[in-house]
């Protein structure tokens, strides 16, 4: 079934109305027809609208809500992604992959070793383009909320940050034994719901020891995610992964 997000104050009564780039889509690309069952969220609540196409306007899908379910699929602790900002078109990928495993939010930042350097114009329109990467990525998960795609901010403003989250961590190539990692899984699995936990992945050049230090400093703990050196795109999917693994386990 077609998932769809809009803003709730789209949602009045039985009348739901979808706006902007999924009208296109709905109409031009899918072809669907009035009658036709859709999946809705309104971004904020873990709630699923599921409705039927009423009628096509100029600029608009108007359904009528048919019923509504508790969808369920947000993870209960919200987990953030501190990515160090990687080189070419990487960061599409990180962006995509995240939201499908159920990061709450990504934030890029911009490390010591980061090849790319973003001026505030250049940064304001790659964070716009990752946004749109995560709009289509939540339609595609079916998640209830779409994850927030924050600026580049420095690795400063970063510790700054998560240090005001329960938990964090920050994979470092010489942290050594899985002891830390399993330490942070078994502390994850304890939260509460709505707690915030995060993780933060660098460059491909890795993360320099001031920055690990400043982590350290701000309640973040290096960990080890075993032997092998991951690439950038991959060490981040990993921990995402067994985060996701913990919390649900946790609920099931």
């Amino acid at each position: 079934m077609n998932h769809f997000f809009t803003a709730p104050e789209n949602i009045r009564g039985n009348e739901i109305r979808l706006e902007g780039s999924c009208v296109n889509h709905i109409k031009n690309v899918l072809r669907l027809k009035p009658g036709e069952e859709i999946s809705v969220s309104d971004g904020v609540s873990d709630k699923e609208y599921r409705c039927g196409i009423e009628r096509f306007e100029e600029d608009a899908v108007v359904c009528s809500l048919r019923f509504i379910k508790e969808a369920g699929c947000e993870l209960p602790v919200r987990i953030s992604l501190f990515q160090g900002l990687p080189k070419g078109d990487k960061m599409e990928l990180i962006v995509q992959k995240a939201v499908e495993l159920g990061a709450a939010e990504i934030i890029p930042v911009a490390t010591a070793r980061s090849v790319v350097k973003l001026d505030e114009k250049k940064a304001a329109k790659k964070t716009e383009h990752w946004q749109g990467i995560a709009d289509s990525a939540a339609e595609q998960s079916r998640r209830s909320i779409v994850p927030r795609v924050g600026k580049p901010i420095s690795m400063k403003e970063a510790a700054g940050y998560a240090s005001e989250m329960e938990l964090a961590i920050i994979p470092y190539e010489l942290a050594e034994g899985l002891e830390g990692l399993r330490d942070f899984m078994k502390q994850l699995k304890a939260l509460p719901e709505g707690a915030r936990a995060a993780v933060f992945i660098g460059p491909e050049g890795g993360f320099a020891e001031e920055e690990i230090a400043l982590a350290e400093a701000a309640g973040i703990r290096p960990v080890s995610l075993g032997r092998r050196i991951l690439r950038t795109e991959t060490a981040g999917m990993a921990v995402l992964a067994m985060m996701m693994y913990e919390v649900e386990c946790k609920e099931s």
